[in-house]
């Protein structure tokens, strides 16, 4: 159930008011989420959450709080290095040739 409430979060729903304006619906979809990988879900139900985003959106205190998080995960991440020589590899000769079969 976290990990559903954290997607909602993700998603800017509060997940609070949408368990408790609609109950059936919240246990449905959380039903859902525990059987599928949630991008799956996403593209299965992405124009209904968009309406219950609009429903019920997430605080503005907790969007800033999500961003703030967001941020530091994304610098504390290092930057991939990548070692760069001047000089090539060749590409490998052909093995073997055609010349000379009939």
């Amino acid at each position: 159930m976290d990990e559903f409430f954290a997607y909602l979060k993700a998603k800017r729903i509060d997940p609070n008011a949408f368990k408790a304006a609609q109950p059936a619906r919240f246990a449905e979809w959380l039903d859902l989420f525990a059987q599928m990988h949630p991008d799956s879900f996403t593209q299965q139900k992405l124009f209904l959450i968009n309406g219950i985003r609009r429903t019920f959106p997430l605080p503005e205190s907790e969007v800033a709080a999500l961003k703030a998080q967001s941020a530091a995960a994304k610098a504390a991440r290092p930057k991939p290095s990548v070692k760069r020589t001047g000089n090539a590899p060749k590409p490998p000769k052909p093995l073997g040739g055609t010349k000379g079969t009939a």
